[in-house]
């Protein structure tokens, strides 16, 4: 069973930035960013493959975000820019135990989940 960890979250003005950072205890493929806002279903921002070649986003986000991961370190990130106060939820990072081709956006399909790191957004 692979563990996983966020990091990163906390409060930040309207058009900042912030890099949250997934830290898997062991081997995970491919990997995604979900979040949460109170009283919303928890929704896909980004995705992205094993090697880190191949990524998709929420409409919401393109331009704005970036998925990236270091293999050699477990772990995935996702740099935020320009954030928006709608961008505030809980975020949490997914990743599956096998490797598939396709990059995933619904939650179901992800083996591991970290516990979620708040990400406050003030106008």
């Amino acid at each position: 069973q692979v563990q996983l960890v966020e990091s990163g979250g906390g409060l930040v003005q309207a058009g900042g930035s912030l890099r949250l950072s997934c830290a898997a205890s062991g081997r995970t493929f491919s990997a995604g960013w979900f979040r949460q806002a109170p009283g919303k279903e928890r929704e896909f921002v980004a995705a992205l493959n094993w090697g880190g070649s191949s990524t998709k986003y929420a409409d919401f986000v393109k331009g704005r975000f970036t998925i990236s991961r270091d293999n050699a370190k477990n772990t995935v990130y996702l740099q935020m820019n320009s954030l928006k106060p709608e961008d505030t939820a809980v975020y949490y990072c997914a990743a599956k135990g096998r490797l598939a081709v396709t990059l995933y956006v619904t939650a179901a399909e992800y083996d591991y989940w970290g516990p979620g790191t708040q990400v406050t957004v003030s106008s």
